[in-house]
């Protein structure tokens, strides 16, 4: 096996890998709050990527692998390894089908099929982060989910290149195997679509859009919600008993309800907020730490506890904790 220093060479000499030490890594998430990485390490290249995974995996090297950033919560301490990002970008098809690289915008690939008539992510326009994010934890709004579109994904191990189809990602409400292996890095994925009217799809969008930039304005340093809804069937009787009807929306309870129960909106540690009108909404009102977000996150879940005897849990992901 190589050592890190090893295999830090072995990286720097990659022709199509971009290398950098001491990155800072608040650049790179949505919070925009976070270390330094002591390595990082970014491609648009398939081969280069997969091989660059391999090098740190060999080396037994601690790594993690990032996207866009959007639901991650990165330590003040930073990460003492290698960060990977994937950033290939490619989009092709004929006619509703679409082979994407896993760096593509989401955004992106939203305005994209809107303009070519395929439906069924129009719904996801605004949502941050990149296709790879976004199947990796089945992105998903108003009543659709990625997973949906998904005919087959093909990732790296870092020794080989696979697919999966729909089916073996096993996607479920904002989960997929890929959270599961991280171990696995999505590259690409094969996506097939419905017809629809470019100009009802915009539309659509656009009002959406208009309603999400409301609540989550592009400039503020945010992750979107911080926790999953809850399906209501799995909640405990006694607590199934307390939620109006009109509360439940396709089977699930927002879990900003419980979060308003408990006094969530308005909660503050340092720059760290609860929005004062949305109880899942964490955002960064200055120059925020990560450990503010923890000391919040965790609060939160300990009231939802404590007053209704269940857990409630975060979409985002840690780096450096």
């Amino acid at each position: 096996m190589s050592t890190a220093s090893d295999a830090i060479v072995r990286l720097q000499e990659l022709a199509e890998l971009r290398t950098a030490t001491a990155v800072p890594l608040a650049p790179y998430t949505r919070f925009g709050i976070g270390g330094q990485a002591r390595l990082f390490c970014e491609t648009a290249g398939i081969e280069t990527f997969h091989a660059a995974l391999g090098c740190v995996q060999e080396s037994g090297m601690r790594h993690v692998v990032i996207g866009g950033g959007s639901n991650l919560i990165v330590a003040d301490e930073g990460f003492d390894g290698a960060v990977l990002r994937f950033t290939g970008e490619h989009l092709a098809g004929t006619r509703n089908r679409l082979r994407i690289q896993a760096g593509l915008p989401l955004q992106t690939l939203v305005d994209q099929s809107i303009a070519l008539g395929f439906s069924g992510i129009e719904t996801m326009t605004g949502i941050p982060g990149t296709v790879g994010g976004a199947i990796y934890g089945n992105a998903g709004a108003y009543g659709r989910s990625v997973n949906e579109c998904v005919e087959s994904v093909t990732y790296t191990d870092g020794e080989h290149v696979c697919m999966l189809s729909n089916e073996k990602c096993e996607f479920n409400y904002r989960e997929s195997i890929f959270k599961r292996r991280k171990d696995w890095v999505i590259l690409y994925a094969m996506l097939s679509f419905g017809e629809g009217d470019p100009v009802l799809m915009k539309r659509k969008a656009d009002e959406i859009r208009a309603i999400r930039d409301e609540k989550y304005p592009p400039s503020m340093k945010c992750a979107g919600s911080i926790f999953k809804n809850c399906f209501f069937a799995k909640l405990p009787p006694h607590v199934q008993s307390l939620i109006p009807d009109k509360v439940v929306r396709e089977g699930k309870v927002p879990s900003a309800w419980f979060l308003e129960q408990v006094g969530a909106k308005g909660l503050r540690v340092g720059d760290i907020q609860v929005a004062s009108y949305h109880a899942n909404l964490i955002y960064n009102d200055g120059e925020g730490k990560s450990a503010d977000v923890v000391r919040i996150i965790t609060d939160l879940k300990q009231r939802v506890r404590d007053t209704f005897g269940f857990n409630i849990e975060e979409e985002v992901q840690y780096i450096g904790f």
